[in-house]
């Protein structure tokens, strides 16, 4: 990195901001990676575990990036690792100087050591107001979003929506994820309706691989947020349908690069997408997985694609 986008990077860090699209899994700490990988009967080093958590510049495909939480996710089978992972993903937030941050997991991947979709939730919910607590006045406001997996069976969804409306704050929204090109939305609209009925927010995530079925599907949900998004740019009547609908895209550049959404930053679409009226936002998605902060991630974008700070603001 220059001098000049460190320099810009460090003038962020200290500018209040917030972050709407990041996964828990892939935030994990390498150190703390290493500590649970020890306890669990796992011997990594810290060298593997960074290896084994930080994706390469470029993945094949949005599978290969998405082989990079079977680590961690293996390591948050337990009440304390989710609590612990959780209260150091706000401690990472607020040193990032984030004051409104939302923080995404699929609770339905956590459960193979005997832990309930409640007991997740309630693990994650315990790490963050540990950390607020803990973080005091400097303290980020957090909502969690419920994640659905793509590729879980739609009755399975449909009880975890419910479970996330029940549950009440910090949960605030719904989400679903996964393999795009294998798994279509439809069979998982009954869990956005309950979850819509629950009073969650709706987000998904769509257009990381190549088209734009799969936002359209989405937006058949009533979502007010789409999860990347980066392939509405290549359908105008999209594009004028996200506007007119005042529907946001949660964009994370350097994970769209490494999911191979876009060739480059140079070529990420969230400037043009924010000039034709698009709402759009920039997170890391992955700190960990991306190897990157949302101060980091806002000066590549300037940089890159030359947004001004008055159009970041």
């Amino acid at each position: 990195m220059s001098s000049d986008a460190s320099a810009l990077v460090e003038t962020l860090r200290q500018l209040p901001k917030a972050e709407l699209h990041q996964h828990l899994d892939g935030a994990r700490r390498p150190e703390t990676a290493v500590e649970f990988a020890s306890e669990a009967g796992v011997d990594r080093t810290l060298e593997d575990a960074r290896r084994r958590l930080a994706a390469p510049v470029r993945c094949l495909d949005q599978a290969t990036l998405l082989s990079y939480f079977e680590l961690p996710i293996r390591l948050l089978q337990s009440a304390d690792s989710l609590r612990r992972a959780a209260a150091e993903l706000v401690e990472d937030m607020a040193a990032d100087g984030v004051t409104y941050g939302e923080i995404r997991w699929g609770p339905r991947l956590h459960l193979e050591q005997g832990l309930g979709v409640t007991d997740v939730l309630e693990a994650v919910a315990r790490g963050v107001a540990d950390a607020r607590e803990a973080l005091g006045a400097s303290a980020p406001l957090i909502g969690l979003v419920v994640t659905a997996l793509r590729s879980h069976p739609p009755g399975a969804n449909l009880e975890l929506a419910q479970r996330a409306a029940a549950f009440g704050p910090p949960v605030v929204g719904f989400d679903l994820a996964g393999l795009e090109a294998e798994y279509p939305a439809p069979p998982h609209a009954a869990a956005f309706r309950a979850a819509a009925a629950g009073g969650l927010s709706l987000t998904a995530h769509a257009g990381e691989t190549p088209g734009t079925e799969r936002i359209w599907e989405v937006l058949e949900f009533g979502i007010t947020r789409v999860a990347h998004g980066t392939t509405a740019i290549d359908d105008p009547k999209l594009v004028e349908t996200l506007r007119q609908r005042g529907i946001t895209l949660d964009l994370c550049p350097t994970s769209n690069v490494q999911s191979g959404a876009v060739a480059d930053l140079a070529s990420h679409p969230v400037t043009r997408l924010h000039r034709e009226g698009v709402s759009v936002t920039v997170s890391t998605d992955d700190r960990t997985v991306s190897q990157t902060t949302l101060s980091a991630e806002l000066a590549a974008v300037a940089l890159a694609t030359g947004m001004t700070a008055e159009e970041m603001a």
